[in-house]
């Protein structure tokens, strides 16, 4: 009895081996759920590649002004050469300037020896006396002398040139230390400060003073001293990706369009996952947008008062996100354009609704000219023979403008948008359908018939 079971259970276990073998077969073998299998690989996929391209966006954005800023000499200069006039930085640079000078000029030394001379003259005794009462009025004396010479000087038009000068000292000495020069003396600090040189001010500052005749000024030795423009912690780390920045700064925009081209050429629903990927890109540059300004509260709230007042570092910052912040609101309007324009292209209701009305509106516009006899005739029916090719053609090629416009602008946004809307209409306008184009040929049939 018992090896009459085992021969059950084993002819049991083989019939059960080969119903899964079948029904394996038969799955393998349905088209259809090969195609769904295939259909969650591609969907999967898609997603994968338009999230990414959605997280690296904004890093993008800030990697590409991050690279011009620090590259670009004339670009760096050209953001912080209009501090020169903003009464804040003035007053902060005069202050700095005036404390250099006094740290590095013995001025109670000066004025003493000159009283000292003064004394071995032969004086009366109430004279020689007096002389050594006038020594602390005569040492502030000069003191409010170099305030006020500063003062004159930043306030000056002549001040402008000699910041740019020391903004592009700065700047070329600062990417040095980025690139590892070893001959640069200039250090960017473990905390990230970078600094501004006031050895051209100060120098300024002693010319004028000689030049008004007040020759202790020539004793003003050169002065080594920076005052801080930036303090960020970011900068540090800037240092060390210095060189991988360089590269991704320009190519990462490239990567993030070519992840999202592909993520929404393999998707399954093309429009669906544009109209997606925009509103998503639309979420990530607004958060950066917020971003900046939280940036912003740090930012002032790190270095005032410890290192400049606050009014100080908040026309400092904004100063720094000048081009940024424009290139933010472009990208952001440019993301609502692509998530509405590839929803209005999709299958919904209320999209289908929208293109009816335009469609049966340009149709009308077709015939009416048709009617007239300016018809399109062959090219019209080109047109719509390529159709598809010419609007993805003139997105893309609007797309890529808008890339290679650096820094981007809301006017460059809106004046690609407008050429590329233009573009898109015209085709409509030209574009004659098979029904379209044989209607007036109908026509003319039955004018001149028998």
């Amino acid at each position: 009895m018992t090896g009459d079971n085992d021969l059950d259970n084993l002819r049991d276990r083989v019939a059960h081996l080969e119903a899964e073998n079948d029904a394996l077969r038969q799955a393998a073998d349905d088209p259809a759920s090969s195609s769904r299998a295939v259909g969650v690989v591609r969907s999967t996929v898609a997603v994968l590649l338009i999230v990414l391209s959605v997280v690296l966006a904004p890093v993008s954005a800030l990697g590409t002004w991050a690279r011009g800023e620090l590259v670009d000499t004339d670009r760096f200069v050209q953001t912080f050469a209009p501090l020169a006039e903003d009464p804040d930085v003035q007053a902060f640079v005069a202050d700095e300037v005036t404390r250099a000078i006094e740290d590095n000029l013995d001025i109670d030394g000066i004025v003493n020896d000159l009283m000292d001379g003064i004394s071995r003259l032969d004086l009366s005794p109430r004279a020689r006396a007096a002389v050594g009462l006038l020594a602390a009025p005569a040492a502030e004396g000069v003191r409010s002398l170099i305030h006020n010479a500063v003062q004159r000087t930043v306030t000056s038009d002549q001040f402008a040139r000699v910041w740019e000068t020391s903004l592009r000292e700065t700047h070329t000495r600062a990417t040095a230390v980025l690139r590892g020069d070893p001959d640069r003396a200039l250090q960017l600090s473990d905390d990230g400060t970078l600094t501004l040189e006031l050895g051209p001010v100060i120098a300024e500052v002693k010319a004028v003073l000689v030049d008004q005749g007040f020759q202790f000024a020539a004793q003003i030795p050169e002065i080594d001293r920076a005052i801080p423009l930036v303090v960020d912690d970011s900068l540090a780390t800037t240092r060390t990706v210095y060189q991988l920045a360089t590269v991704v700064g320009y190519w990462l925009p490239w990567i993030v369009l070519g992840l999202l081209v592909a993520g929404v050429a393999i998707a399954r629903n093309h429009l669906r996952a544009l109209a997606w990927a925009g509103a998503g890109f639309t979420l990530g540059f607004l958060l950066l947008a917020a971003g900046l300004n939280i940036a912003q509260r740090v930012f002032v709230t790190t270095v005032s008062p410890s290192v400049m007042p606050s009014r100080t570092a908040e026309a400092l910052f904004d100063q720094i996100t000048l081009l940024l912040s424009p290139v933010v609101s472009a990208l952001i309007v440019l993301s609502v354009l692509v998530a509405v324009g590839a929803w209005l292209y999709g299958t919904s209701r209320g999209a289908v609704a929208i293109r009816s009305a335009g469609d049966r509106g340009l149709s009308a516009l077709r015939d009416a000219a048709d009617r007239n006899g300016i018809g399109t005739g062959g090219v019209g029916r080109a047109v719509e023979r390529w159709r598809a090719v010419i609007l993805v053609a003139t997105v893309a090629l609007g797309l890529v403008a808008i890339l290679l416009t650096r820094p981007a602008s809301m006017g460059s946004v809106i004046g690609t948008l407008a050429v590329v809307l233009v573009v898109m209409l015209a085709v409509e306008v030209v574009r004659r359908p098979a029904a379209a184009s044989a209607a007036p040929e109908a026509l003319e049939g039955a004018a001149t018939g028998p």
